[in-house]
């Protein structure tokens, strides 16, 4: 007995309630022959209800679901995620019995290719707050170079037989000062100077442009002490036991004077408040600025026990700056592997690495980690194209630097020469090569057929060349 369309559907409604659904419906009989289709099933692919039925579902769905319900009898459930590109859905089905006899077989299906999106935006997200997690930076790179002798410094602030000390951090902005504070802050913990749980407080000083509302988040306040108030734990409080770490701490001269009290005491009074605080708390400065300029002279006296300045990535070696470069590609690789469980095989061409180390950095270090990010980024493949693999390389070129940077040759370590000296583009060549990019050459030939006429230019400097021209 075959399944018919008038044992399902005693009332018009019911198709109209199954049309009104959001997932997609398919019935069979037992020869894989469509009963009924609700229009979300016909939508996926393109086609209308009444043209898909009294046709094998094969047509329409070769790999569906239902072929193997109709062949084991036994329902199977959200462990089939099938294409019908671009769509993508996950289905349960059923056969169907009815007083003991085989009749066919029905699946309802939900396309989760808005879901799988979101997830993988999510998870992209999260492996970029792992690429640029403060605390986590430059750890495996603290042990050489200029920072050898910096972090033996500052372990002197948390670990010396005097006890800890407060300390101030100098250098341009992306330099690692929040970095270093946080090496501090763990090696505290470490050595048990600070408890394992001890709080990390950070606050950007420059924020406050109100020096009354700075003066409230860093002490506290009661109910009561303005308008709208409530009672409120300060920073300090919240430090407390810890270490709190004020960045830009050159914007916080308006409050100078309170902040020289607590360190000196010990102790903190909430705006408003006439209970004092006792509090104990290790003070981090840092600074762009020189604070002996800025700071009140017993203020920066109490801060400046210890004062390290970190050097701008420009005069840091070049064998530094390699080991920032292998730090960060292997921190993309390990977020590949955390994000999506893929071994990734990070490779830069020599041309892209030489264009990397030796770019000008305004912003530092920060920025140098996110050129590499960026670079890798658009050398990688898609998501929804690496399918199940898992395991696999890029190759970062030159055409995937961003290059509105300018290349340098380090000062401490210069390159060796070339065999042949490189010619700078004289506007004869500057003609030539853009000649050729219009008619479809890449860097790499134009910088062939420049070397055929005897004129030395390296590929990576030719895509250089065009990148400028280009924002031109």
């Amino acid at each position: 007995m075959k399944l018919t369309k008038k044992l399902f559907f005693s009332s018009n409604i019911i198709p109209t309630i199954l049309d009104h659904t959001n997932d997609g419906i398919n019935v069979v009989d037992t020869e894989g022959i469509l009963v009924y289709v609700n229009r979300i099933s016909a939508n996926y692919v393109n086609q209308r209800p009444e043209d898909m039925l009294g046709h094998p579902i094969s047509e329409f769905y070769p790999d569906a679901v239902l072929l193997a319900v109709l062949e084991n009898r036994q329902p199977i459930l959200d462990k089939k995620i099938h294409f019908v590109p671009p769509k993508k859905y996950v289905v349960n089905s059923y056969p169907i019995f009815i007083e003991g006899e085989f009749l066919g077989a029905f699946s309802v299906f939900q396309d989760i290719q808005e879901i799988d999106q979101l997830n993988g935006k999510i998870k992209h997200l999260e492996m970029q707050v792992s690429l640029t997690k403060p605390e986590a930076d430059y750890q495996h790179v603290v042990h050489m170079g200029t920072m050898q002798h910096i972090y033996k410094q500052a372990k002197k602030i948390v670990g010396s037989l005097g006890g800890p000390r407060h300390s101030i951090i100098t250098g341009e902005s992306g330099t690692g000062k929040t970095m270093l504070a946080n090496l501090i802050y763990n090696y505290a913990k470490e050595i048990g100077v600070i408890g394992k749980n001890a709080p990390f407080i950070e606050i950007n000083c420059a924020q406050f442009t109100n020096p009354d509302i700075a003066a409230m988040e860093i002490f506290g306040s009661v109910e009561g002490a303005y308008t709208g108030s409530k009672k409120k734990k300060g920073l300090f409080e919240q430090a407390n036991g810890g270490i709190l770490f004020l960045d830009e701490a050159h914007t916080i001269e308006n409050y100078q004077s309170l902040l020289l009290k607590a360190i000196e005491s010990g102790k903190i009074r909430r705006i408003g408040d006439t209970k004092e605080i006792d509090i104990n708390v290790i003070v981090i400065a840092a600074s762009t600025k020189n604070l002996h300029e800025v700071f009140l002279p017993e203020l920066y006296q109490r801060l400046g026990q210890y004062e390290m300045h970190l050097p701008a990535l420009r005069e840091r070696s070049l064998a530094e700056k390699d080991q920032l470069f292998r730090h960060f590609v292997r921190r993309y690789e390990e977020a590949v592997w955390e994000a999506h469980r893929i071994r990734y095989h990070v490779e830069f061409t020599p041309e892209a690495k030489h264009a990397v180390l030796n770019a000008v950095y305004p912003r530092n270090i920060r920025q140098m980690r996110d050129v590499i990010n960026y670079s890798i980024d658009a050398s990688s493949p898609l998501i929804e194209d690496v399918g199940e693999k898992k395991e696999i390389t890029t190759v970062v070129g030159i055409e995937h630097i961003p290059f509105e940077l300018t290349p340098e040759q380090p000062a401490a370590e210069p390159q060796p020469e070339p065999k042949e000296p490189e010619q700078l583009i004289t506007p004869q060549i500057a003609d030539f090569i853009l000649e050729q990019s219009k008619c479809g050459m890449g860097p790499r030939k134009i910088s062939h057929q420049l070397e055929a006429m005897g004129v030395s230019l390296p590929y990576y400097k030719v895509a250089y060349f065009l990148k400028k021209q280009s924002k031109n």
